[in-house]
């Protein structure tokens, strides 16, 4: 059923039609880039659960034939749950047995796999959520070398997969609050050192609210600017909108009509 839903609003992204959904719109937004990119022209109707493809180009956003894995977007992201979660581990515990055991768990977990095959949110969500963890564990182990440009780039990292986790479902708040917290206990340990002067503690203060609060929130913006400008074509989400705004979209009863303020 979700296969439906999120592939026909890929289809709106190719065709620029207008739609209305509860979740932010990355997701939905790679999803028709990736059908887009692999020759998908957004003619499926995606009707009903069942339904055969036939002729139309979809593995570019699904995933079910390893000899397109260059074109497969959810199973790729999907893919890079095991490398992920790998390094996080192998960071954490400097075990490489550790390590190891947690990417063969993934490997042969029938969920992921299964959730990875299909044209869904999920493992696009997971991709973004396992890249911030990983991105903060990283920036952490650059603790010892502040504001170099390894700990600028995981900073910056973590931030940019904030913005995503958020971008794809609002469930990616979760995400937030941990590295929130991760960060909260971080300052508070570098306000208690005092080797440090409140002006370096100022740097690593406004580093911290350039890259994990001013950053994620011009990218998350960016990603709703980038989508009212995409669908700029009457469709199904119309009503859920002022008439101010279903008059600039092309094809509305509406269009180019002059409404009083």
């Amino acid at each position: 059923w979700d296969e439906t839903h999120f592939g026909k609003m890929g289809s709106y992204y190719i065709n620029r039609t207008f739609f209305f959904d509860v979740h932010p719109p990355l997701g939905k937004m790679l999803i028709g880039l990736a059908g887009y990119l692999s020759g998908y022209d957004g003619t499926f109707p995606f009707q009903k659960p069942g339904d055969r493809y036939e002729q139309h180009n979809y593995v570019g956003m699904r995933g079910v034939r390893l000899q397109a894995c260059f074109k497969l977007f959810c199973a790729f992201l999907g893919s890079c749950l095991i490398p992920f979660a790998y390094l996080t581990v192998l960071e954490l515990s400097k075990s490489l047995p550790a390590a190891l055991l947690t990417a063969f768990i993934l490997i042969f977990d029938t969920g992921c796999i299964t959730l990875s095959q299909y044209i869904l949110l999920d493992p696009i969500l997971m991709f973004f959520l396992m890249g911030a963890v990983l991105s903060m564990v990283k920036c952490n182990s650059c603790a010892d070398r502040p504001f170099s440009a390894s700990w600028w780039l995981w900073l910056s990292l973590t931030g940019m997969n904030l913005a995503g986790a958020m971008g794809v479902k609002f469930v990616g708040l979760f995400v937030v609050l941990l590295v929130g917290l991760n960060t909260i206990y971080d300052l508070w340990d570098l306000l208690g050192d005092l080797s440090l002067s409140l002006v370096v503690f100022g740097k690593h203060l406004l580093a911290r609210v350039l890259c994990l609060i001013l950053l994620p929130l011009a990218l998350y913006t960016a990603m709703f600017a980038v989508h009212f400008t995409v669908l700029n074509k009457s469709g199904p989400g119309d009503g859920f909108f002022s008439s101010a705004f279903q008059s600039q979209l092309i094809g509305n009863n509406l269009h180019n009509v002059s409404i009083p303020e």
